[in-house]
């Protein structure tokens, strides 16, 4: 996989993003933690999310958000965010990727969750450890797009017993994987999460 650096505009924002073209229509937005907590686009769970659609064929796009590494502006509360990923789902179209998909891990999941109702084209939403014991998921309604939710059995953020109780208002028809002995970072974990995308992605159309 061969990505190279691009700059694309929220706003009057320029974001900083590695962009891997990759073949055909299918294209994925990648999405990062936490801001504040040292979270961006080199994550080591991002770049295992992006190389698990990259080997299923999609070009792929992650990006740091606003006031990360080279990106403009400052930390949004999520708020801004949202546009920082709608200015990537467009780059993404404008190359050619006509239904683009998104895939979050942890703070990037919750920023795309947040925003699902104004990305009108995205074919699928992928949820890496969203953080339903840190920040709010009560505002996310039922869509067929909410594809795959993984958590760990050991992640006190995304506490697998808590997204339980929330899936089936997310989307009955989710998968929801638990990867046993992983923790919120994923650490010596990344094999087992790869494979989880990857049959994912093999089992869509």
């Amino acid at each position: 996989m061969k990505e190279e650096n691009i700059y694309f505009k929220s706003g009057d924002l320029a974001l900083e993003g590695l962009l891997n073209r990759g073949d055909g229509e299918k294209g994925v937005v990648v999405t990062h933690p936490h801001p504040l907590y040292g979270g961006d686009m080199h994550n080591t769970v991002v770049s295992t999310v992006v190389q698990a659609y990259s080997d299923a064929g999609y070009g792929t796009l992650r990006f740091n958000f606003r006031g990360v590494g080279g990106s403009e502006g400052h930390y949004d509360d999520g708020r801004g965010e949202q546009d920082d990923v709608k200015g990537a789902l467009d780059y993404l179209i404008r190359l050619g990727k006509k239904t683009p998909s998104l895939a979050g891990y942890s703070f990037g999941a919750w920023v795309i969750a947040m925003g699902l109702p104004q990305y009108q084209g995205v074919d699928h939403l992928v949820m890496v450890a969203p953080p339903v014991a840190f920040m709010e998921f009560s505002f996310l309604q039922e869509s067929d797009r909410i594809g795959l939710v993984v958590s760990g059995s050991r992640d006190d953020i995304a506490p697998p017993p808590e997204i339980r109780k929330m899936i089936g208002q997310w989307n009955p028809d989710a998968s929801f994987r638990i990867i046993e002995g992983a923790d919120h970072s994923y650490r010596g974990y990344e094999t087992k999460l790869s494979g989880i995308i990857r049959g994912f992605l093999m089992q869509k159309p």
